[in-house]
């Protein structure tokens, strides 16, 4: 009888946290495919996060779930019970955290952001993003090739799991495009406004890049929207930092040469696709402009902007805000 309970005894102080919830920390454990409940245990207890290999075994059997692990990559924190952490394993409970795409940021940023996250690696995400097919009618008539998707990947907060695919971050952004354009019924209001939706996307992405207050988004792409049909050259700053790869602070004369279809000092109407990843407002803005005759405009120190009817105006403008 004395026996029993003291077996009993030890099976329960090995079934309890390793460490009282004060003191507790988080760890990351990999769980590699095709585990046995014993290589699980064993690992378990290499990274401090139970007592007993043995008792985990024992417990996972009379449960019968020791054949119910799963792979994957896990944030367990050594405050939890073996029980506890036995069930985040056969509910596959992967570490998972949250990263933002902001506005404005480019294929390149998204996918440098994902590297520096640890979420994915920077080429695989270029090639997925160049070659796979996705089952959005957006994209459908885009020609495969690296800037494919610029434009596509919805800004927006995300909850990824580690050890999901490349493909999978991917899609899940184009999936939250493809909801934002049926909530705003959005190929529909492009059309209204005279621009096919790649037109509009490539618009939007314009006003994001310029814009830097929500009330001045319809403002600019109405200037965009007016140049456009006088046939003038848009002459967006954005396009050559877009062309030359880059995030100057200031443009120079010597840039605008550059030599691209991107560059709009040298070629007219829209760059032939976005230079950007759109928000809302500025999905909104690109297919309803504001009804102004302004034409011009010109950054202010804060962020906003002056706008001006006529070229003089605009030059004067120049003069007291980019000294």
């Amino acid at each position: 009888m004395g026996l029993a309970c003291l077996g009993a005894l030890y099976v329960l102080l090995a079934l309890s946290p390793v460490t009282s919830k004060n003191k507790a920390r988080d760890i990351v454990v990999v769980v590699p495919q095709q585990s046995t409940a014993t290589q699980v245990g064993q690992l378990l207890k290499d990274h401090e996060l139970i007592h007993s290999p043995f008792v985990f075994v024992l417990y996972a059997r009379w449960k019968n779930l020791d054949g119910s692990l799963k792979a994957g990559e896990y944030l367990l924190n050594n405050g939890l019970s073996t029980p506890e952490i036995l069930n985040e394993l056969v509910d596959g409970r992967l570490a998972a955290e949250t990263i933002t795409i902001p506005e404005g940021y480019t294929l390149t940023q998204v996918a440098e952001l994902l590297e520096a996250k640890g979420l994915a690696d920077r080429e695989e995400f270029f090639a997925v993003a160049a070659r796979e097919d996705f089952p959005y009618k957006f994209i459908e008539e885009r020609p495969k090739g690296e800037k494919r998707l610029e434009g596509y990947l919805f800004p927006d907060t995300y909850r990824v799991t580690r050890g999901n695919s490349v493909r999978f971050l991917i899609d899940d952004m184009l999936k939250r495009f493809d909801r934002e354009m049926e909530e705003l019924d959005y190929p529909a209001r492009a059309e209204k406004a005279g621009l096919t939706l790649h037109e509009a996307v490539t618009l939007a992405s314009l006003v994001e890049r310029e814009a830097r207050i929500d009330e001045e988004r319809p403002l600019i792409s109405g200037v965009i929207h007016n140049r456009m049909e006088k046939s003038m050259l848009l002459q967006i700053d954005a396009t050559v930092q877009y062309a030359l790869g880059t995030n100057k602070p200031q443009i120079y004369y010597k840039d605008l040469e550059v030599d691209s279809p991107y560059n709009t000092y040298k070629n007219n109407g829209l760059p032939p696709g976005p230079i950007a990843m759109p928000g809302r407002a500025s999905l909104l803005a690109a297919v309803e402009p504001a009804e102004t005759a302004y034409l011009y405009y010109v950054a202010k120190h804060d962020g906003s902007h002056a706008f001006a009817t006529n070229y003089a105006e605009h030059e004067a403008n120049k003069e007291r805000y980019q000294q």
